[in-house]
């Protein structure tokens, strides 16, 4: 197939996987981030699974593997803070800040453009157009939607259906420095825990420090407690302390005083002292709304969707990077060998959208059995 101009809206790790793979084909290939300060920092630790190693040895990043904590064993803690039953399964936490700074480090030099917020497509036969926020406009050979779960892309190939389902419950998350936990929640450390029990669903494990330091004390506990959520409250869930409404979560500093002080003494009522020392230690944790979605279509004329953008995977898969990964392999792969772009674009949805439907699936069972 002739070199085409591609456009990726998304700078995520599915936007940056896609160019990168792209740009080593030779494609004419920019990426379009709508954040002016970048995505650095916004992450904690991921696992590791065969997809993303593969893309990572595709790429020349797969030293990044090697960054991470690993948790020995999983745990599961009764009320009083005992330890109910143990599971042998050692796991590795990748490190997310390291993982993204490395891969981002792999795009041609101009072509990862921050701040250029795209708020249409418009598909063609033989070409798509990008609309900007600026007014200004763009046409390209191919538009890929790699912008997550608020895809403005996916719009494009699905004009009916392009709205998230809410599952009726949120996830709050909390990234603390190792050593902020205090001595009497040691167990937690070196393990993935749990608790769990009708109704109520927490979790955490050690990730590496933000510029991916391994050693004791310099590593950050990650924790998660998926609360459900009426339907009717999750404006005012995301709502942050100076009134402003978010969409899809409560980003790290948006939780007032007396909320924080609400969640703190609701997990001292309903967590093992472990878990709620952990909640106690974070000064501003965040909300992640969990929401389901599949693509009708992944692919219009001129533009595919990858990753969140097509299928959402709630966290309880630890799915959503690698599905990513894989998306960006096959269509790198169905560009390569095609003879043009709609049959390259349909062998590309054949394949992927019976993995993405999958994985959705399995986070809804993962999630009625949570909470």
């Amino acid at each position: 197939m002739k070199q085409l101009r591609i456009r990726i809206v998304g700078g995520s790790l599915a936007g940056l996987f896609a160019g990168i793979m792209l740009q080593q084909a030779g494609h004419d290939v920019r990426i379009y981030e709508r954040s002016k300060n970048g995505l650095a920092g916004r992450g904690a630790g991921l696992v590791g699974q065969s997809d993303l190693l593969h893309i990572l040895r595709l790429i020349g990043c797969e030293h990044v593997a090697r960054v991470g904590v690993l948790a020995k064993e999983r745990i599961y803690l009764n009320k009083d803070g005992s330890v109910a039953q143990t599971v042998n399964m050692p796991q590795m936490q990748i490190s997310w800040d390291v993982l993204f700074e490395t891969v981002a480090s792999r795009i041609a030099s101009g072509s990862y453009l921050l701040g250029r917020d795209v708020i249409d497509v418009l598909d063609g036969d033989s070409g798509a157009e990008l609309v900007f926020g600026d007014g200004s406009r763009e046409t390209a050979d191919l538009v890929i939607g790699a912008d997550g779960l608020g895809s403005v892309v996916r719009k494009g190939a699905n004009p009916e259906d392009f709205q998230n389902g809410y599952s009726g419950y949120v996830a709050w998350r909390g990234l603390i420095p190792e050593a902020s936990l205090p001595s009497s929640a040691a167990l937690l450390l070196d393990r993935f825990s749990f608790y769990v029990r009708p109704g109520v669903h927490i979790l955490g494990y050690l990730v590496p420090g933000s510029k991916g330091e391994m050693n004791i004390e310099s590593r950050r506990y990650n924790w998660v407690w998926y609360r459900k959520v009426q339907p009717s409250e999750l404006a005012g869930t995301f709502t942050d302390l100076f009134k402003r409404m978010h969409t899809f979560s409560l980003p790290r500093g948006g939780l007032s005083g007396d909320r924080l002080e609400a969640l703190r003494a609701d997990a001292r009522q309903i967590l093992p002292t472990q878990f709620a020392l952990a909640v106690e230690a974070e000064p501003s944790p965040s909300i992640q709304g969990i929401f389901d979605y599949e693509a009708p279509r992944m692919i219009g004329r001129s533009i595919v969707l990858i990753g969140d953008a097509a299928f959402v995977a709630r966290p309880h898969t630890a799915m959503g990077v690698s599905k990513a990964a894989g998306d960006v392999m096959a269509l790198s792969n169905c560009l390569a060998s095609a003879v043009d772009l709609a049959a390259a674009l349909q062998r590309f949805e054949a394949d992927r959208s019976v993995v993405g439907r999958e994985i959705v699936a399995y986070g809804r069972q993962l999630g009625a059995s949570a909470i």
